[in-house]
């Protein structure tokens, strides 16, 4: 966490925009507890993880709209424990990830 905290800290004094995504939820077997947290820079640099590289290239996606609009999002992301196994992504379960721009 410490990372992350220095690394928006530094964006920031950089004059970046940043947005913040949390686990706030998780069912079943999730690939990171609630609490982790991914970052984002307007210019794109990335730090942090919610989901061990699941999901982070699409909430990289869904942070362009934060950027754009200020308005934070809930989002869900999840995979059966069968379809997890066949696609190769043994963790299963879901995830609900809070994503908002840093003020």
């Amino acid at each position: 966490m410490r990372e992350l905290l220095d690394e928006i800290r530094r964006w920031r004094e950089e004059g970046e925009d940043v947005v913040i995504a949390t686990v706030v939820g998780t069912r079943r077997s999730a690939p990171r507890p609630v609490g982790s947290s991914f970052a984002v820079s307007s210019s794109g640099a990335l730090c942090g993880s919610v989901s061990g590289g699941c999901v982070e290239s699409a909430i990289a996606q869904e942070a362009e709209a934060v950027f754009a609009d200020g308005r934070p999002k809930l989002l869900t992301y999840g995979i059966s424990d069968d379809e997890g196994w066949n696609v190769g992504l043994p963790c299963g379960g879901e995830i609900d990830v809070f994503v908002e721009k840093v003020e």
